[in-house]
Order: structure tokens, then sequence, then C-alpha cells
């Protein structure tokens, strides 16, 4: 049996304890929580921090798979650019895939997150997950513009599936993005996740994903057409609303990311389907199309939002504690609380793991976390702020 304290416990079961005590037995698993009313702490058994605990973090979007391509990417080309280089550097041979990966995995653990959905392409990182200190939800995607060649990309990603599956790891199939995705593949996938609990698709990253969808030009359609992937008679959906509402599974949580050129008509009409979450990856966005998205504009509709990380492809690291510091700066209106609870609860709502991860209570084993070197009295993040893994 072990206890901890600090000046603050970000629960996310109530207000923040000042001085609580959190008592877990040996495998991490929360006994009790004790407001102690804000009174010092002096027993000899309790560690007690100068920080706040939290609970462990959730990635709710991340590439794993795209890990060796750290620094093979260049900022600020956009969506387009980024996407191509991307395509001509991800087949550089299994071991090293892996190999990063493993490293990856290592560091996200390192930096407290103790649950994440991550994207799969193929079957490379399911060894490395089934033995992962992390949680992993794997969201297999599809996707492809040729409604000629719907139905041989989802063979393509059952071979996948019938690989997860048979190491008993949790999987759901998904698409891609509204401007990768053909209509007629759409339709398939929706088949194929009738039953979803959780479906994934990168949502509005681009501003030229509307130019497409509207007469299949722009900057998107250049980069298909250099890329020789173009169709003579492409097939798309109407619009972004239209997709998640006509052409996806209304099953389970959806959890759409990046979300950087979504505008209030949009997240108006999207909000309808329900159980949606928004997800946050400022620092790729940053990378990618030196934008970020209209946070005030996703909290003033009632939006869920949840974070994550995207890959090493767009980023340094994959921090969770770095995406805060971002949005802290670029949206100082949001409390830490409200960035916490993003990062944590709302994370483990969208991928349906409340029952252990997300908050600090009894029966739950949600890891917990110290994030040190905080404005105590403002409660806010500094930039010398870092999370520090307890459990």
């Amino acid at each position: 049996m072990k206890q901890y304290s600090a000046q603050y416990i970000f629960t996310n079961s109530g207000q923040p304890l000042k001085r609580g005590i959190v008592t877990t037995d040996n495998e991490g698993v929360i006994i009790t929580v004790e407001d102690t009313g804000g009174l010092p702490v002096e027993r000899h058994s309790v560690e007690f921090y100068n920080g706040i605990i939290i609970p462990g973090f959730i990635n709710s979007h991340c590439h794993l798979e795209l890990s060796h391509l750290r620094g093979k990417t260049e900022r600020g080309k956009g969506l387009g650019s980024f996407i191509e280089k991307v395509r001509s550097s991800r087949d550089t041979g299994t071991d090293s895939i892996l190999s990063h990966s493993e490293k990856a995995d290592n560091e996200m653990y390192r930096e407290g997150i103790v649950l994440c959905a991550d994207i799969c392409n193929t079957s490379s990182s399911f060894g490395l997950k089934a033995a992962s200190r992390i949680r992993y939800i794997n969201l297999l995607e599809v996707f492809g513009i040729d409604p000629a060649k719907a139905r041989k990309r989802i063979d393509e990603i059952m071979k996948v599936a019938d690989s997860c599956s048979k190491m008993d790891l949790p999987y759901y199939i998904v698409p891609h993005a509204v401007y990768s995705t053909s209509l007629p593949l759409f339709r398939l996938i929706r088949e194929i996740g009738s039953g979803n609990k959780v479906t994934s698709v990168h949502f509005m990253e681009n501003e030229g994903e509307r130019e497409f969808l509207n007469d299949n030009s722009g900057p998107i359609a250049a980069s298909y057409l250099k890329s020789g992937l173009m169709p003579s008679v492409p097939e798309t959906v109407v619009s972004h609303s239209d997709a998640i509402l006509n052409e996806m599974t209304l099953s389970g949580n959806l959890i759409l990311v990046h979300n950087t050129f979504s505008d209030r008509e949009t997240i108006e009409r999207v909000i309808k389907r329900g159980n949606t979450f928004w997800c946050l990856c400022p620092g790729s966005n940053l990378f990618i199309e030196d934008k970020l998205p209209p946070v005030y504009m996703l909290r003033e509709a009632g939006c869920d939002i949840v974070i994550g990380t995207d890959s090493l492809a767009s980023r340094e690291n994959l921090s969770i504690m770095g995406e805060l510091k971002t949005l802290q700066d670029n949206f100082p209106l949001v409390s830490l609380y409200e960035l916490i609870v993003w990062a944590t609860i709302n994370g483990a709502r969208a991928l349906g793991e409340t029952a252990y991860y997300g908050s600090i209570e009894p029966g739950k084993k949600p890891g917990l976390l110290l994030i040190s070197d905080i404005d105590l009295i403002n409660l806010r993040l500094l930039p010398q702020s870092s999370v520090t893994r307890l459990i």
C-alpha cells in the first residue's frame, strides 16, 4: 500500500483537493481518496509533493507507425507536401519501423501516457503493443480515392484486422479522412464498422479540403495528380458534415481529429450526431499548416475536447504536456483544470475506457502523474513545467 499527496490533486470526480491523500495498492489500484480540507499532511507514510497530482494522460490520436519519420519532413509546407513526403518515406523496412516505434512507445510511457488511440495501416506495431505498459486502442485506417478500388482497400485492411484479432488487441476499422476516402469506400467502412465503439477520422485539417470536395480541384487534387492517384471519375462526399451524418457509422463514439479549419456552421451541424469528441493536436497543426484550431469556438459550442499528439513525422516528441503548454500559450482563457480534463477523463470517455482510466477514484487504475515547477498560485503551466510518473 502507498500514499501520495501534493499541493493539489485533480481527481476529475469533483473539485481539486488541496493536500488530499490518495492511497493505492501495490498494483496502482486506487483504494481511497481523502479530502484533508487543505490541512498540512504530516503522516510518516505519505509521500508529499510540491506540485499537482493528476490521472495518467490519454493520447486520443497517434501514429506510432510513423515514428521512424522524425526529422524527415519540412515544417510549414502544408498538408499536401507533408502527405507526399510521408507517402514516399514511410516504407523503410520493418526493422527500422519497429525499432523507432518501440522507442516512441517508451517515450510516451515516460511522458505519463497510459492509454492511446493509435492509427494503424499495417500490423507492424502489434507485437510491441501486446507487451507495452500502455493500453492501445487500435484504429485500423482505410483510405483510397479511387472508387474502383474500394473493395480492394477493404480486403487489405481485413488482413490487418485478422492479425490484430489473433493478438487479442482491441481494434476498429475507420476511414482516414473525408478528402481521402471515396464514397463507395465510405459506405463499405460504414457497413464493417456498424458496431464500432470508437471511430475516428482526420477532419478539416486543411483549407483545401472543401475545394476538393466541391469540384475536385485545389492543392489536394494537385497532390493526387502528381502521385498518379487521381481517378478519372472521382466519387466523393458532398461535404464534411454530410460525411459525418450520412456516410459514417452512427454507432459508438466518434473522434474528429485536428479540426484546424473547422467553422461554426459545420460544428453546429456535426455536433447533432452526439457522442462526438474533437481532438486537438496543436503541435502537429503548427508544424504542418502553421495554424491552430478554433479552440474558443469549439468550447462555446459545447464540444467535448480531447488531446492527441499525432506522429513524430509532424512533431519532435509525443508529449501531452507539450500540447497542453501550446494550448495554454495560445488560448490563455482555458484553465489548467480544463486542459487536464481534456487530456485525461475526456479521452477515457472518448475511448470507452472510464472503468479504469481518466479519474482518481476507488477501484480504478488510472496511473498517477505529478506536474512540477508550476505556478501554484494561479494554477498555470510554466515553460519549465514537467510531468513525472508516480505510478
